[in-house]
């Protein structure tokens, strides 16, 4: 992206949990002159310097080239974890329409390109120290989050190839998490009638500890500030992106006063299993076989080359979110709205 004062930033996804945070710090950042946000339904909130336009990534009638003319910088959020017993459905939006707005960068000569990764890209990996950037990113095959993911790196391996003229960044975030986005994530993988309350520690009894469930967490406004940094740079290629501590039983425990209780990962798998055929749970088995193989990240080059150090620990994230979901807290977005259970 251009230094000069008023450059232009397209954002795909704009309305969901990381697109409103990279929205609102667009919207504050002196250097950039307009912010145009895509997402299927226009939202009521409307940040300074900041259009919307109702745009369906999965749909091919959509103009993207239309939307990018003129952009300094596409940041490509938009993604789709529902329905998971449909893949295929997941498959258009996530894949297809990414392929769609990296055709479109190009023809619209778009010189930046940033594009929102995961861990979930990652092939499985260590649970007893970090890997860097440079760990294979072939997800795991069976969960299509992670599919698609890593069929996406594979995607901008030859898109960039193809155009060495456009700057390409790859944020490979941890799990994020803030508090507008509890009740979005709890009807994504908890379902829309799990109960809030029951985030309260004195309604757990004990927590499980399954072998192999170490994480790392991050605030999504954490995120969003990585991929300001990025915009306002000139670096290209991938970057980790996760806070400290490492998450698991044990910090849990901690953390809710709870005493942990090691649980077969057979037997936790087979209940989230039953809960997914009965279309009780969103989050599918898949998912969490994928989890408990996901590396951790080492986050060095985020720190040395972008200047980029997350203001929350991950205690506080996780703690931010627990709040949230007791609340039924939300925003003004669709994907965002506050819905309270129980």
């Amino acid at each position: 992206m251009s230094s000069a004062v008023g450059s232009r930033i397209v954002v795909t996804g704009a309305t969901g949990n990381v697109g409103t945070s990279v929205v609102r710090l667009l919207s504050e950042d002196a250097q950039v002159g307009s912010v145009l946000g895509l997402a299927r339904r226009i939202p009521e909130w409307t940040p300074a310097r900041t259009e919307w336009s109702a745009v369906d990534l999965a749909s091919q009638q959509a103009d993207l080239v239309k939307e990018f003319t003129d952009a300094d910088a596409v940041v490509h959020l938009a993604w789709a974890f529902q329905p998971t017993h449909d893949p295929a459905t997941t498959w258009r939006t996530n894949v297809l329409g990414s392929i769609r707005v990296f055709e479109a960068v190009a023809a619209a000569r778009v010189p930046t390109l940033v594009h929102a990764s995961s861990v979930g890209a990652y092939s499985p990996g260590p649970k007893d120290h970090a890997v860097d950037e440079s760990w294979p990113t072939h997800g795991w095959p069976d969960a299509a989050y992670c599919r698609e993911k890593a069929y996406l790196e594979r995607a901008l391996d030859t898109f960039e190839r193809d155009h060495p003229q456009v700057r390409v960044v790859r944020m490979r975030p941890a799990f994020l998490f803030k508090r507008e986005s509890a009740s979005e994530q709890r009807r994504i993988f908890g379902g829309r009638l799990l109960p809030g309350p029951l985030a309260r520690p004195e309604m757990l009894r004990f927590l499980p500890d399954i072998h192999g469930l170490r994480v790392q967490a991050l605030h999504t406004d954490d995120a969003a500030k990585a991929y300001v940094l990025a915009l306002g740079s000139e670096v290209r290629g991938a970057f980790n992106l996760a806070a400290e501590p490492w998450v698991d039983a044990e910090l849990l425990g901690e953390m809710l006063g709870t005493r942990p209780v090691r649980l077969p990962r057979v037997a936790a798998r087979s209940a989230i299993a039953a809960a997914w055929g009965l279309h009780l749970l969103p989050a599918s088995p898949h998912l969490f076989d994928a989890v408990l193989r996901l590396p951790l990240m080492d986050c060095t080059r985020a720190r040395a080359e972008l200047g980029w150090h997350p203001e929350h620990e991950a205690t506080e994230v996780l703690e931010e979110f627990l709040q949230g979901l007791q609340h039924g807290e939300g925003a003004r977005t669709e994907p965002l709205r506050g819905r309270k259970v129980g």
